[in-house]
């Protein structure tokens, strides 16, 4: 090999060397870039995940104050009922003799037994009426009589089983068409109408 030829060689390795040490600190640089997005979007979750905690318990707030609000108007409308029938203890034709407000009972059973609570019961010898309270009153709530409330209370009850059972729904508002729904299926309903009660019957 020629003198040249070594000075060539040598000069091609340290242009490597440089070009190699150039894409070395461009690794660094980027990796150093790198590392600053990812400390970046570190900051930016534990910021979103701050916002989201925040938010859930706005969230959570705006619920138990829903909840709080559909409770008082579903009180409202229970007490309006409640003193409403209080002062003749008549409904749908039929004098009573009791109300019984927020009828409660539990029963323990090998099963488990069955538990349920009732807004207004009217109660004569041979006659008794349950009856749901509602602020506003919906399809859900008309299939809850029907489906669940009575037999509950038929179970829970065995001491009625041979009186007249009537079942009713009181609430400021109906539909129209669930109005008819309820009286097809012998519920009769009673409405407000001013500081009176309206009653509709099957």
């Amino acid at each position: 090999m020629t003198t040249q030829e070594i000075k060539d060689l040598l000069a091609s390795i340290a242009e490597r060397q440089e070009k190699t040490s150039q894409g070395l600190e461009q690794l660094k640089l980027s990796q150093e870039k790198t590392d600053e997005q990812i400390k970046k979007t570190d900051e930016q979750m534990k910021e979103t995940a701050e916002q989201m905690k925040k938010t859930d318990e706005k969230l959570k707030s705006v619920g138990v104050q829903l909840g709080n609000m559909s409770k008082n108007q579903g009180d409202v409308a229970e007490e309006f009922f409640v003193n409403s029938l209080s002062t003749n203890l008549q409904v749908a034709g039929v004098q009573y003799d009791e109300l019984h407000k927020n009828m409660h009972k539990r029963v323990k059973s090998s099963e488990g037994g069955k538990e349920g609570e009732f807004d207004i019961v009217l109660i004569n010898g041979k006659d008794i009426a349950i009856i749901e309270t509602k602020y506003k009153a919906h399809e859900y709530d008309l299939q809850d009589l029907l489906e669940k409330k009575h037999p509950t209370f038929q179970a829970l009850y065995p001491e009625y089983k041979n009186y007249t059972h009537h079942l009713g729904l009181a609430s400021f508002y109906i539909s129209d068409e669930l109005k008819n729904e309820a009286l097809r299926n012998n519920v009769f309903i009673l409405q407000r109408k001013g500081k009176l009660v309206e009653s509709f019957l099957p």
